[in-house]
């Protein structure tokens, strides 16, 4: 591949998507990808990983205070930006194409949507600003490792009892003087480890109410972690998507909103919008693979010619911008779709997660020698794609379910 074809390459990526965009999305764009090449870089992003929170605090004080990420969706009479779903994604994509650890996706993505949707105004009041300015970050705990099924991303999350449905497992809540006390595990919660709001999903009442309800549990009060919760950090094939597993051992908890409530609904809302963010992050991971690559074959010589000058080369390269090209339009048609909770979403997610897979594994060939060694940036994006398929896949599930929310198998699906 000479100068002219990586070019040529760069600068379609950069029209497919820098044409829609209107200044505030750019600024968006150019604002953080400059702060991400500064504090997010290979060596920064590994640093991270290995503090106690599993990410680094300043720069999330950054993202979050200075350049107003974590509340880029949320109301502006909670301290938010008030932007929609395409500009998240925007800084969904950025963080994904540094692969920076961070709340973002716990925090942002997966609870405060919740909150908004389902909090009391008391709650709301007192919870969004601090997530919106970064001060407080909140992870989603579900039981069993059901994430993607609670989500409705894999599936109809009021065909089954995930949250425990009364049997032994799962988590359990039951009223006691006025409040609410909870008892189970939640395995597989995304920054579960550091995250000061905890939001639980459990099962309560019997036969007759059984149901499944969110609880807030503060996990720290006073300085102190919280009476009978025990988290504990899991070791993670992709080390920048922390996990924990979270115990409640007769924790004091408060209900989220007031019953009735549509607790499965927004569930699901929720999950078909965070599987665009998803999917952007797995769009920009792939495409920094795809250049990392482009640059190496550009630079490497072999027989006395650059190793992108062979036509297998091009070829392999050209498919793979296509492929990541095709996921990054269906992940924007996603999240300009209006309406709660797009449903191409989980869609959208299966090509990027295709797309990064791809991307990954034929940037670890193309690197050679190099791209076998375990520490090796290919790698980090392998891991990624391994790990967001595992926690909220398999790709071939979000495809199926995909195709029974649209319809196209039969009747459209709740």
């Amino acid at each position: 591949m000479d100068a002219a074809d990586s070019a040529a390459l760069a600068a379609a990526g950069t029209a497919s998507l820098a044409a829609p965009l209107t200044e505030e999305q750019q600024e968006i764009r150019r604002t953080l990808r400059d702060l991400l090449a500064e504090r997010a870089g290979p060596q920064e992003n590994r640093a991270a990983t290995a503090t106690p929170q599993g990410y680094d605090p300043e720069l999330w004080a950054r993202m979050s205070g200075t350049l107003g990420v974590a509340g880029l969706a949320l109301p502006e009479e909670y301290g938010g930006v008030g932007c929609g779903p395409a500009e998240l994604a925007l800084a969904c994509e950025e963080t994904g194409r540094a692969l920076a650890p961070s709340p973002l996706l716990a925090t942002s993505v997966l609870t405060a949507p919740l909150l908004t949707a389902l909090g009391t105004p008391a709650q709301r009041a007192a919870l969004l600003p601090r997530l919106a300015d970064g001060s407080l970050t909140s992870a989603l705990a579900v039981p069993g490792g059901a994430l993607a099924l609670a989500l409705g991303l894999t599936g109809d999350n009021t065909a089954e009892d995930w949250s425990g449905g009364g049997r032994a497992g799962g988590v359990q809540a039951r009223a006691a003087d006025g409040g609410w006390r909870l008892y189970g595990e939640a395995a597989q919660v995304l920054d579960g480890h550091s995250a000061g709001l905890l939001l639980v999903a459990a099962h309560t009442g019997g036969f007759a109410r059984s149901r499944t309800l969110l609880f807030l549990v503060r996990a720290e009060q006073e300085g102190d972690a919280a009476p009978g919760l025990v988290r504990t950090r899991q070791t993670t094939l992709d080390l920048t998507r922390t996990q924990a597993t979270v115990q409640f051992r007769d924790t004091e908890a408060e209900l989220l909103g007031e019953e009735p409530a549509d607790v499965l609904g927004a569930l699901a809302v929720t999950g078909r919008t965070a599987a665009v963010m998803l999917a952007a992050e797995a769009v920009g991971a792939a495409r920094e693979a795809l250049d990392r690559t482009v640059a190496h074959v550009t630079a490497r010589e072999q027989f006395g010619r650059p190793v992108g000058s062979f036509q297998a080369v091009k070829h392999r390269l050209a498919d793979l911008y296509v492929q990541v090209e095709a996921a990054r339009s269906l992940t924007y048609c996603a999240a300009r779709e209006p309406g709660p909770g797009p449903d191409s979403g989980p869609l959208a997610l299966a090509h990027a997660l295709e797309a990064l897979r791809a991307t990954a594994g034929e940037s670890i060939q193309l690197h050679g020698g190099i791209g076998f060694t375990w520490e090796h940036e290919a790698h980090l994006s392998f891991k990624r794609a391994a790990s967001d398929e595992l926690l909220f896949g398999p790709v071939r599930r979000l495809r199926a379910r995909a195709a029974e929310r649209t319809g196209l198998f039969g009747e459209v699906a709740a």
